[in-house]
């Protein structure tokens, strides 16, 4: 006796080929193999509706010392922030992040000095997110050696975060993610 393998929907069907093959040549049966209702394909049931993910978005609030993630309208997580100090306040506005760094070098716009990523005493800390640039310096989030800061009106008008919590906000946007800055 000869079986032949048929594939039908993620399942393995088998037919007995000869038996079907004599029955048809001796008249015998006129009508194929039946395969059973259990092995029948199945319409796949999709209970979940194709849903397109909101886009993310950043939305500081200088007066709260706070930076809020969103999906959409959805708050996914807020982190406390250090600000610009009086004469160098953060900007307002609507932008997007336009240049993501691991290990950033830091140029002092005071001074012109650098501090070589990677190096325990740079201001920028291991992650930067930029945002806002007037061509010759620029302003996004990055961590701090100085987490003491955090909270306050205290840097060049860039977003300081907690290292932990620039590292986790780094890993969640992408160049072109939306930032809103309000006062």
């Amino acid at each position: 006796m000869i079986k032949q393998l048929f594939a039908v929907a993620g399942a393995v069907v088998a037919v007995n080929v000869i038996t079907h093959q004599f029955a048809h040549q001796q008249n015998l049966s006129e009508s194929p193999p039946v395969v059973p209702q259990s092995v029948m394909p199945q319409t796949p049931v999709n209970n979940t509706p194709n849903k397109v993910a909101e886009p993310l978005r950043l939305e500081i609030q200088l007066n709260n010392r706070k930076v809020t993630l969103y999906r959409g309208e959805t708050p996914i997580k807020s982190y406390p922030i250090a600000v610009g100090r009086p004469g160098w306040e953060t900007p307002t506005g609507n932008f997007r992040v336009g240049q993501m760094l691991k290990n950033p070098t830091w140029i002092s716009p005071l001074t012109d000095e650098t501090v070589p990523g990677g190096h325990p005493e740079n201001p920028l800390g291991s992650y930067w997110i930029g945002f806002w640039s007037d061509g010759r310096n620029s302003i996004g989030f990055h961590g701090t050696p100085n987490a003491e800061t955090v909270g306050a009106a205290a840097s060049h008008g860039c977003i300081r975060m907690y290292n932990a919590d620039v590292e986790e906000l780094f890993s969640q946007v992408s160049l072109g993610t939306p930032v809103t800055v309000v006062e």
